[in-house]
């Protein structure tokens, strides 16, 4: 049996449609801090924003939309561009807790349209440009990592400590099991990177991850200095 052209591309167009639409459909958020003194302390180096260096402390790398599974959506609309103008309220706090490392040095413009394009797109359905960002810096401020850290004696000062000690510290201080991500340094030691903490679809509660994020760390892992 022949198929007509026409219905084949509106079957194509209803099966592009239909992926569209799963991609705005999402289970949980990843809510990703990442640790400057080991983005820093790597073979690729780091660049300070133009704003100067940061503030010794985690800082915001992203808030990305997961499933269940282990999979995740990403640029989900590609018609919807990041605009300076919905966060204007917000950069001062954004420049403060979500300051770009990479380089060259930047005003975290590029930073931020990256995050919104390639993950904030695909949470649109529940969260607007201003929405998505204010989340994030409101889950920032209800856990502060690093004096959850400080408070079990756990310091950025180039020592080494359990993971199962960083965890369980999270854990105790958050009321959540977290996610840890380690990188290597220059002389390849493992060291604290990023902690994943797990967000439900309104972004603003913390939920148990319902699966953890892939990550090669040793048992004991630097916390370096910044």
């Amino acid at each position: 049996m022949k198929l007509s052209i026409s219905f084949l591309a509106k079957l194509l167009i209803l099966q592009y449609l239909s992926v569209q639409c799963l991609s705005d459909d999402f289970d949980f958020f990843y809510f990703v801090q990442q640790w400057p003194g080991a983005y820093c302390d790597s073979k690729q180096s780091c660049c300070y924003p133009k704003t100067g260096k940061p503030t010794a402390d985690f800082g915001i790398h992203g808030l990305w939309p997961n499933y269940n599974d282990g999979s995740w959506p990403s640029n989900c609309d590609p018609d919807s561009t990041f605009d300076k103008s919905e966060i204007s309220e917000l950069i001062s706090s954004m420049e403060k807790s979500w300051p770009s490392l990479s380089c060259p040095s930047s005003n975290g413009i590029r930073f931020w349209s990256h995050e919104w394009e390639k993950h904030g797109t695909c949470a649109e359905s529940e969260l607007g440009q201003r929405e998505y960002f204010e989340a994030a810096l409101k889950l920032k401020e209800k856990v502060n990592l690093l004096q959850i850290l400080k408070n079990a004696e756990i310091q950025p000062d180039d020592e080494f400590y359990s993971i199962e000690s960083i965890k369980d510290a999270i854990k105790e201080g958050s009321g959540f099991t977290p996610g840890i991500e380690c990188n290597r340094d220059s002389r390849g030691n493992s060291q604290l990177y990023q902690v994943y903490m797990c967000v439900d679809t309104s972004g603003s509660d913390f939920i148990e991850c319902p699966v953890s994020p892939r990550s090669k760390c040793g048992s004991d892992i630097q916390f370096p200095k910044f």
